[in-house]
Formats: C-alpha cells, structure tokens, sequence
C-alpha cells in the first residue's frame, strides 16, 4: 500500500503548520533532538498576533527562535522538564520555568494528567518508511505518549536524522499525523568534555565496583562518559547496557568488543535506550542498527525493568551531599540547575538488582568565584535545594578521596563515612558541624576516626 498521496495532501509549509495555533493554547515540542527548528521560526513569526501560548520541552540542544522574538516572554510562556546549559540560562533571565519530573514517569504524565492539555505537538523526525511510518529517532522518551493526546500533530521532517529501530513506542504512522512539514535542519552534537585529573581518580574507583557482566546505565555529563571510556580500556566483559541516554561511551565499549549484552535479563543481545546525544559517529551507529532498541522511558527507567538485569550498575553525577546522605543533583539553591530527570529512577532500580550498585560521583570540593576552596559534601543542604535523591535511597557515593556506601547505615555512620571521602582540609569543619547537630555515638568514634 502507498502512502504517498496521503502524504502530500498533508504537506504544507510551516508557516501555513502554525496557523493551527490558537490564543491560549499548549504547545509541546518533542526532547532535545526532537524539537523543531522551522516550526520554531514560523511561530516565532505570529508573536505579533499571538497571546498567551504555553510550550513545553526537554532539554533544549539549540537556542530557540520564539525566545529571540519574544525576549521578555509577553508572548511564549516556556516550560522545560530538565534544563540543559540553553535552559539554566533562559531561566537566569526569568525566560523559562521548570516542570519537575521523574523521567520514567513522563509518559505516564501525558496520559494521565496532561491529557487534555496538549493542543498542538510539533515534533522532528525521520522521513516516512514505505509502511507510513515516521521514526523518532534520537528521542523517543515520551514522543508517542505525547502525540496519543495531542489534539493536533505537526511533524517537521528531516532527512538527516538517523532511524532508531525499537524496542517500542519509536514510530507513528501518517493517519496520526495532521500536517507534515519538510525541513533539513542540523543535528546537535555533545562532544564529551575532556575529563580531568580528578575525573580520571573517581572513575577508577567506579570502575573498580564493576565486574564482568554488568549491565550499566550512564548518566548525562563528563563523569560517567569518563567511565565508560576507562570501561573500554579495562579486561571487563560482556557488559550490557540499559540507560536513559545513550552517550558516545557505549559505542567505545562496543568497539572495544566489551558491549554484549549477552547477561541481561530483559532485551537480551541489545542496548536499550530511550533518547541520544554526543557525537556523529554515534548517530552513525545508532541508524538502522538491530543490536539497539529504542524505548519510551517508562520500559527505561522503570526500576522493576532494570532490576531484572543482574548486575545493574547506575553511574551519575551529584552537585552535593549532606551529612544525612541527602543528594541534591538538579539545584543551588533556587537555582535549577537541572532536574530530577532519571537519577532516581536508576538509584531505585540498580540497588533493587541483584549483585546491582547505584553510584553517585562528584568532586570533593570546588573553588568559589572568591578563590575560596568549599566543599561539596556539607552539613546540611542549602535553603530551597532540591533533593534529587533522599537519604533512604542513597547508596554508594564516591569522590576523589575513596567511597562512602551509606545504605542501611545509621547517620553516624553515614557521616563518619562521608567526611573520610570528604577534602581533607574541610573535615574537620564538617566533624565540628556534626557534632553541634548532635551526630555522634557516645564513644565520640566520629571525631576519633577523622583524627586518624
């Protein structure tokens, strides 16, 4: 069956796209890859003759054009689920606002609570296969989930996006579909920071938590790339990988012959993933490729999914711990820095695996804008920062100085462990500040075993 004459009755320009766009309405665009770039100039266009239109995203990849238009927001009222760079600096300027999220339940969010609130999606992706089916490629996450209850669909086409073949949820069909706009747009890219000293030291210690077997989730950000590219370097085998982000990383692991998936215990023999971003290569491998499925984060970053895996190992980065273990990853104060996105989803499911570790790195301490050396393991979290992980869930926490596993610890215990992992020149102002909080046992041991 051909689909083509359904196709070009649906094709229009993007201009003609928007005018489907009405005063009030609520406008999703797709995660990171997903997000259009000739819808966002066409409306964009209309700020003029537009009031009071709510879009929502994930992770903006690209500085958008309804924002240039509309500086001061009298128009565009702009949501993001989890901040990128682009994002922390819109909402620096007041220019954006964060929807907390927990990543394995943002499809459940749209069917269940947002429902009758998505009037237009305008979403990127593939060109259509021969059965009517378009693909979303480096982003599937909640993309299905998102077009079930929008009230009308836009799909921007772009041929230079790769195919992601699933898993599930990675395609909709044309008859879904109410205008198709043709637009070749770029592909961001998120070359791996280059790591440094201290990375290097905390991701061998990571590393040294892993054996043959594992199946391993890498969080977004230079740590865990770091460890995956040690990963490939080291004599491990037959790793596996299910992960929210799919991250240059793992194909390093796969060059290096380590990526088998051959111990999983759900979706055997592939890599599953439920969105992308790094670098050329990477899209390259991903297009097409049958070892790699392709998920909504529901299946992701569902703990009792990941749980089946032996050995599921989750590695993220932190911002800051407290004496208590509480974790914050997403915030500075009122600041959002981030969000919540998937970390907790993987601290869950990781430590409930058998043989599993959730790990969560950072750097002991950084150098204020003052000179002045502070530490990132504190007393207690600031005022208004989030907490990304509670201390209930909190497991292994490792910095450059060793690794602190506080699960079923007492707060003693907790906090002896975490000022051994802490800045030397900071502990003894943190046992100072534990014991004024009154942690401690009655053998004084806090304050002993930071003497030595």
């Amino acid at each position: 069956m051909s689909y083509l004459a359904e196709y070009r009755s649906k094709l229009v320009s993007p201009e003609a796209a928007v005018k489907i766009v009405r005063n009030g309405d609520w406008v999703d665009w797709g995660a990171a890859m997903a997000q259009p770039y000739a819808l966002d100039k066409a409306l964009a266009d209309r700020k003029d003759e537009l009031k009071d239109i709510k879009l929502r995203c994930t992770l903006s990849l690209k500085e958008h054009e309804i924002l240039k238009a509309d500086p001061n927001g009298e128009t565009f009222n702009f949501n993001s689920w989890y901040f990128g760079g682009i994002d922390r600096k819109l909402h620096d300027k007041g220019l954006v606002n964060h929807t907390p999220m927990l990543f394995r339940n943002e499809p459940l969010y749209y069917r269940k609570s947002l429902y009758d609130d998505v009037d237009v999606l305008m979403i990127r992706v593939t060109p259509m296969n021969q059965h009517g089916y378009f693909n979303f490629h480096l982003a599937v996450t909640a993309s299905l989930a998102q077009c079930e209850c929008a009230k009308k669909i836009i799909v921007e086409v772009n041929p230079k996006l790769p195919w992601a073949l699933g898993g599930s949820e990675e395609c909709i069909h044309i008859s879904q579909v109410d205008f198709i706009v043709e637009a070749e747009s770029p592909i961001a890219t998120i070359p791996a920071a280059a790591p440094t000293e201290i990375d290097k030291r905390i991701a061998n210690i990571v590393v040294d938590e892993i054996v043959d077997g594992s199946c391993i989730q890498l969080g977004i950000g230079g740590m865990p790339n770091t460890v995956g590219t040690l990963l490939a370097e080291s004599d491990l085998k037959d790793l596996g990988c299910q992960t929210e982000m799919m991250v240059d990383a793992y194909y390093y692991l796969y060059k290096a012959g380590k990526l088998t998936n051959k111990f999983k215990g759900i979706d055997k023999g592939k890599s599953t993933y439920s969105f992308s971003a790094g670098s050329p290569f990477l899209y390259e491998w991903i297009d097409n490729n049958p070892a790699l499925a392709a998920c909504p984060s529901n299946h992701t970053n569902n703990p009792y999914t990941m749980a089946l895996n032996d050995n599921m190992i989750s590695i993220n980065n932190c911002l800051e711990v407290d004496l208590f273990g509480q974790v914050s990853s997403e915030s500075s104060g009122t600041r959002q820095i981030s969000g919540t996105g998937g970390q907790l989803d993987f601290v869950t499911g990781a430590y409930m695996s058998k043989g599993g570790k959730s790990i969560l790195c950072c750097q002991s301490s950084y150098i204020d804008k003052q000179g002045v050396l502070q530490s990132r393991i504190i007393p207690t979290l600031p005022d208004a920062s989030i907490v990304t992980v509670p201390r209930t869930q909190t497991h292994i926490i490792i910095t450059e100085y060793g690794k602190a596993d506080l699960a079923g610890r007492s707060t003693w215990e907790r906090t002896e462990r975490l000022i051994n992992i802490a800045h030397p020149d900071k502990r003894d102002e943190l046992i100072k500040e534990a014991e004024k909080m009154k942690i401690w046992r009655r053998t004084n041991k806090l304050s002993q075993a930071a003497a030595r």
